[in-house]
């Protein structure tokens, strides 16, 4: 079955949060790579309702930021001093077309786990039951807290009443309220201007709206759903772990059925928004986030840490951090390595152990393998930079960039002093520092005489360890040099003793 598109959605996002004991605002902490109103609207335009809006108060600027940060396109009202879901709804109504119609579903900016395909549900029932409101439910062995679904001896749901309102037969009731609904947006534009605040909260109640539409004849229907986690939502920090591990492990276990081999899945986490392609295997220990897109039959982790990066097909990262980079297709990374903003590995190509880079090409087939740092550089295809190297790329004021050709054999513990360009096929020796440009095909040193000067320790240093075994051992070849002149060798060929 077919559903219209929704008219309105909106998202109820107004509230403190003061549980959450946080000088952020409730609905910007974030579970999956995502903030809590950012999981909100993003099922609310799976659907793609005409006009996608969230309702605001506390910390209204930075939360109304933030949201237009997540989808430019996302509506903002303002709830004012009335409090109540039920003013919400009726604040984000004023700031809609006087005239809508259709159907207007109501949803709120702390339930992440909730989906557009849930939704997309909860538009069909509504229009099948041809009521003016259709009630998300769900049956919970323990309701303390939540509105009760309390119906009529036919089934149909009779009216909503909250914990604090509620009778103790009422209060038996395991059927509740997500507070995730379906209105006829000229019903609910109605009902609202008629209810009034006489509650224990003193609040003007959304759930009001069902007893309303049955005394006006057009009735109320609840859509149970299954799935208790798309209702959960976030009061505390404690519940915003258990929904964060919940998503997770959905998260994950989706990755799984899309192809991606998890050797340990309790022990991975993936952002909502991460892609992955088939065959690649993730080791224990692996955290992916953000924008991160992994290709097909790769090796991630384990220990591994990769935020908004990009990795081709066939590569292997194994205990690294990176971020904001790009690492080609077959090419190695790690283990003990650290990949900053602005690193592009080409295909092939190799960042190996205890490497850092930063804002750095290096092109396919070059390598990076061990105890380097590459920062403000880019390096040609084919290329080998030694161990122990330094891309000195920091005057004190300002940051040089170095360039190294194509099919280089650069040594150990060379120092590039940017701004350098050196050419292709060049080779250097150990312990080079280079500081000026370099033509293709040449060699660079830096040799200086090895200069030795004798009985400087013990003139310098004396009574400290060093002094005392470079006495010994001195005394020791001393001794030897006299053994060795005491000795001759016999007609024999065989050494003797006199």
């Amino acid at each position: 079955m077919t559903y219209t598109r929704p008219t309105a959605v909106i998202v109820l996002a107004a509230g403190e949060g003061t549980r959450m004991k946080s000088a952020t605002p409730k609905v910007l902490h974030t579970i999956g790579g995502r903030s809590l109103v950012h999981h909100a609207i993003a099922a609310a335009r799976g659907v793609d309702p005409v006009h996608l809006q969230v309702v605001v108060r506390h910390e209204r600027d930075r939360v109304a930021a933030h949201i237009e940060a997540c989808d430019p396109d996302c509506l903002i009202a303002d709830q004012d001093e009335i409090k109540g879901t039920g003013r919400a709804v009726e604040c984000g109504l004023a700031a809609l077309p006087a005239d809508l119609a259709g159907t207007v579903i109501v949803t709120y900016g702390d339930v992440p786990l909730l989906t557009s395909d849930t939704l997309r549900d909860l538009l069909r029932a509504h229009e099948a039951s041809a009521v003016g409101v259709t009630v998300v439910t769900s049956r919970i062995a323990d309701p303390t807290g939540y509105g009760r679904i309390v119906r009529d001896a036919d089934g149909a749901v009779l009216r909503i009443v909250e914990q604090k309102d509620a009778t103790d037969a009422e209060r038996a009731i395991t059927e509740v309220n997500s507070g995730i609904y379906a209105f006829d947006a000229a019903l609910l534009r109605d009902a609202l201007a008629g209810l009034g605040t006489n509650n224990s909260q003193g609040e003007k109640y959304l759930t009001d709206v069902v007893a309303v539409a049955r005394a006006r004849g057009r009735g109320a229907a609840a859509y149970v759903l299954a799935d208790v986690w798309q209702t959960e939502g976030v009061n505390d920090k404690i519940q915003l772990a258990k929904l964060g591990a919940e998503l997770n492990r959905r998260t994950v276990d989706a990755a799984m059925r899309e192809g991606a081999i998890v050797r340990d899945p309790a022990t991975t986490w993936i952002d909502a928004t991460v892609s992955i392609g088939r065959d690649t295997v993730i080791h224990p220990n692996t955290q992916l986030r953000g924008a991160t897109t992994i290709g097909a039959d790769c090796e991630i982790g384990p220990d591994t840490t990769l935020t908004d990066m990009e990795v081709g097909d066939g590569a292997t990262v194994c205990r690294t951090q990176g971020s904001l980079s790009v690492v080609g297709p077959g090419a190695t990374v790690g283990p003990w390595a650290y990949l900053r903003p602005g690193t592009e590995l080409g295909a092939d190509g190799k960042i190996g152990t205890f490497v850092e880079t930063k804002n750095a090409n290096i092109g396919a087939g070059s390598k990076v393998p061990h105890l380097s740092y590459v920062g403000d550089a880019t390096i040609g295809t084919g290329t080998n930079i030694g161990a122990a190297s330094v891309f000195v790329n920091y005057d004190g004021v300002s940051k040089h960039r170095t360039t190294v050709g194509d099919h280089c054999r650069m040594g150990s513990d060379t120092m590039y002093v940017g701004p350098l360009t050196i050419g292709d096929g060049v080779y250097s020796g150990a312990g080079s520092v280079i500081r000026h440009d370099v033509p293709a095909g040449a060699l660079t040193l830096s040799e200086a005489p090895q200069r030795i000067v004798e009985g400087w320790v013990e003139a310098n240093r004396p009574d400290t360890e060093s002094s005392r075994a470079a006495a010994a051992a001195r005394t020791a070849a001393a001794s030897g040099e006299a053994v060795a002149s005491g000795r001759h060798t016999g007609d024999n060929g065989q050494e003797t003793r006199r």
